[in-house]
């Protein structure tokens, strides 16, 4: 069966911004619109059901800030698939991003 295309979320939700970093490798550690609202986990999972990202998990054990014992995971995205994707339109697409991010906040009449 032919893998899907992927294709990219909502510049400005959650899952764009995840999507941003794994799409310009970037370190992601709790950015703003991740903070309490979903986990990271459940967006890269929507990311690889919904939007057919062939996002990559390796999970090793760590040391928690308490000094337990825990597992820390990191996500990425094949260098293939990112220049893939970043010449199918997604330069384009981190650009409205960075150019909505910055655009004044609408006012209701």
């Amino acid at each position: 069966m032919p893998s899907k295309t992927p294709t990219f979320p909502g510049p400005l939700t959650a899952r764009g911004a995840v999507l941003a970093v794994l799409l310009s490798d970037e370190d992601q550690t709790g950015a703003e619109p991740l903070r309490g609202r979903v986990t990271l986990a459940a967006i890269v999972r929507t990311l690889k059901r919904k939007y057919n990202w062939p996002i990559e998990t390796s999970s090793f054990p760590s040391n928690g800030a308490d000094g337990r014992a825990t597992w820390a995971t990191v996500y990425s995205l094949p260098p293939a698939v990112v220049t893939r994707a970043l010449n199918a339109g997604g330069r384009d697409w981190l650009k409205s991003r960075a150019t909505a991010r910055r655009a004044p906040p609408r006012e209701f009449e």
